[in-house]
């Protein structure tokens, strides 16, 4: 089958993943070429805001369903709202699959290396020759420069970047606990796009053509730690790691109480430090001239901290709470990741939604009913919904080609060949 033409417009499938008119990017097709973190998260982005993202997979589906440990959610986490073709690209007629739909999107979204998409004749240059409005929005280890051509990981950027200097102790490096630089660069990437989005459709200065867009993980991180680089450039003196820092604040720290529970405790202005220590009866400290406002009891840290710990020590965590709360005192519980699913606040604000992980991404080999943390914001005042699960590996891959034009015997022609997946058993 030919390919359409550049300006074609394919009619989108409608489908559970179909967006409501209301969402900001409904009608924008998104093709996904990307594994693992970055990249699907920018695609959950664009889809989580109304885009209809199309992930294509390898006949096998994404390796990232497979990963064990902390692994393990990848997947389900990052692919919500989004179809899967799942096909061969090696093989000419997948090729020609994936440019069809390339020839009527919106963005083409990738992670691999940029020899890989080269070779498939899915650089940029080549497919603004196939359709000059795409976008193409590559998500890489770093931008253009020396560094380029290496192999990078959430956690090589973290070491190399300074973060995981910040985050450990002393002579201790440690890794931040998420994958906070793919991630973010997921983020970036889906912010790239709609900048370019909207200097292409912009109704009285667009320019009608894509452009392509990077997003990197050293880049990000190094905007994470640039604080702290700007902490060096004011005062002169290096950034300490977090553990061993002199904080900005004079309370402001994790407490061991009662039965050996723990609780953050914090204290940041000089009304906060006036109530706390009135609600506890510390009139002492209220007033001790050496405590007088807050970069006094900074500099007073050594001997002040270890008194407020001794005072603290009795109170069971739960009071503790409950008293901060009452005088509008920053405190927090220390939680674990799965205690949220628990959360009153997330339950009764709608930000955990409810979701079914497909079995070819769940480790324990069947489908799991689970609850998702959705996009950290609401436009006009509603969360942006779930409008599907992770798709189960080439979910979507009959409808995505009947919708493209393919017959049913092309369809058993392609499966027969081993160039698109199987309809599942």
């Amino acid at each position: 089958m030919p390919l359409p033409d550049a300006d074609a417009r394919t009619t989108h499938l409608n489908g559970d993943a179909a967006a409501p008119a209301g969402l900001p990017l409904a009608g924008i097709r998104v093709i996904e070429f990307s594994h693992m973190v970055m990249g699907p998260t920018c695609g959950m982005i664009l889809g989580d805001l109304g885009a209809e993202v199309i992930k294509v997979e390898p006949l096998a589906g994404d390796s990232t369903r497979r990963l064990l440990g902390s692994g393990a959610g990848f997947f389900s986490m990052f692919n919500r709202n989004k179809k899967s073709i799942a096909l061969d690209v090696r093989d000419p007629r997948g090729r020609e699959i994936v440019l069809k739909l390339l020839a009527g999107a919106d963005v083409f979204s990738v992670n691999f290396k940029p020899g890989t998409v080269d070779q498939l004749g899915f650089g940029p240059a080549a497919l603004s020759a196939l359709n000059p409005r795409l976008i193409h929005v590559s998500h890489k280890g770093f931008l253009p420069g020396p560094y380029e051509q290496r192999t990078a990981l959430d956690e090589v950027v973290q070491m190399m970047g300074g973060l995981a200097y910040m985050t450990g102790p002393e002579g201790r490096p440690l890794r931040a606990g998420a994958s906070v630089n793919d991630i973010m660069g997921g983020m970036f990437g889906a912010i790239g796009v709609l900048a370019a989005l909207q200097q292409r459709d912009h109704r009285t200065h667009g320019t009608g053509r894509g452009q392509p867009v990077q997003s990197a993980l050293f880049e990000n991180n190094v905007f994470l730690v640039a604080q702290h680089m700007m902490q060096f450039a004011v005062t002169g003196e290096p950034a300490a790691p977090m553990p061993s820092r002199i904080s900005a604040w004079a309370v402001y720290d994790v407490f061991t109480v009662q039965g050996g529970e723990q609780i953050f405790l914090a204290a940041v202005s000089d009304s906060q430090w006036a109530a706390m220590c009135r609600e506890f009866g510390f009139d002492d400290l209220l007033a001790d001239a050496r405590l007088a406002s807050n970069n006094h009891r900074v500099r007073a840290r050594d001997w002040m901290m270890p008194l407020l710990r001794e005072r603290f020590a009795p109170h069971a965590a739960a009071e503790l709470a409950a008293r901060f709360e009452k005088n509008g005192l920053p405190y927090a519980p220390i939680t674990r990741p799965h205690d949220l699913f628990d959360d009153p606040h997330l339950l009764a604000t709608g930000g955990l939604a409810p979701v079914t992980v497909p079995a070819d991404a769940s480790s324990a080999g069947r489908a799991i009913d689970t609850r998702m943390a959705l996009l950290p914001l609401t436009l006009n005042g509603e969360r942006l919904p779930l409008r599907q699960p992770p798709p189960a590996v080439g979910e979507q891959t009959d409808a995505l080609l009947r919708d493209l034009g393919y017959g049913s015997d092309e369809i058993a022609a392609l499966q027969a060949a081993n160039v698109i997946a199987k309809p599942a058993e």
